[in-house]
């Protein structure tokens, strides 16, 4: 081999040890999967679905049946294995339990917290409000041990920033959880290992803020703080999507 083969030799081998050595580019987050929480269905959602939509997200709101921790979890999963490529997953409320431990998937790239509980593990949704309960003293069981929140108090303390006929129908078409769901407990918290960002809903009856900013704090979680009821997503859905686009920015980066 000649002086010239020799030096082109090992130019092409000092090129392919410096790209094996460069870090790869984060793959560009264009999948948000939401799980909507207690008492209230996906439909809720739509303003920040199509916000999403209009900046170029691919959406999916999950509609976990709610009937066990669980059950919502492989709903979850389910939505995250038809996605092509890297997810954003997104939890509110009793969501945030379900991302939680679905968030461990390896296509789900970070987590977002919307007025959410974050817990740890060996902890339940009952262990969480229990410690810092909430505004709210309307949920009641039905007899065969799923949970509602009292119509009469429903708008006040749950969507008490949204037209009146809006949370009036919200409270007639709220979604039964079953109190064993609120009673699993997470086995190995996604947020632990993977990104997570925090909207904390600062006139929220259903979670007590402290606690939200509590979990976050604990969890590193980015947070922001909107003046807002637990219905954030529908009162203020701009603030919503702007977080969620923020954080699928950062991990894409």
């Amino acid at each position: 081999m000649g002086p010239t083969h020799l030096s082109l030799s090992l130019a092409g081998g000092m090129l392919c040890a410096l790209a094996a050595a460069a870090p790869a580019s984060a793959a560009p987050i264009k999948n948000v999967v939401i799980v909507h929480g207690a008492l209230a269905d996906g439909s809720g959602w739509r303003k920040v679905h199509d916000l999403l939509k209009q900046r170029g997200y691919r959406v999916t709101i999950v509609q976990p049946p709610m009937t066990s921790l669980r059950d919502d979890v492989d709903a979850t999963r389910r939505i995250l294995d038809l996605q092509d490529g890297p997810s954003l997953l997104v939890g509110h409320s009793y969501g945030g339990m379900v991302v939680t431990q679905a968030g461990n998937a390896d296509s789900v790239a970070g987590l977002v917290y919307v007025a959410a509980f974050q817990p740890d593990a060996g902890e339940s949704l009952i262990d969480l409000a229990g410690k810092t309960p909430p505004a709210t003293t309307g949920i009641a069981a039905t007899s065969d041990g799923f949970l509602y929140l009292d119509p009469r108090v429903f708008a006040a303390d749950f969507a008490a920033d949204l037209p009146a006929a809006d949370a009036e129908f919200m409270a007639n078409s709220q979604v039964f959880p079953a109190k064993a769901a609120f009673e699993a407990k997470i086995e190995q918290p996604a947020w632990k290992t993977k990104k997570s960002w925090a909207l904390v809903a600062s006139d929220d009856r259903a979670i007590h803020p402290g606690l939200m900013r509590t979990m976050a704090q604990r969890a590193g979680s980015a947070t922001v703080e909107v003046k807002a009821s637990h219905a954030v997503f529908m009162s203020r859905p701009d603030a919503v999507a702007d977080l969620i686009g923020s954080a699928a920015e950062a991990l894409s980066n």
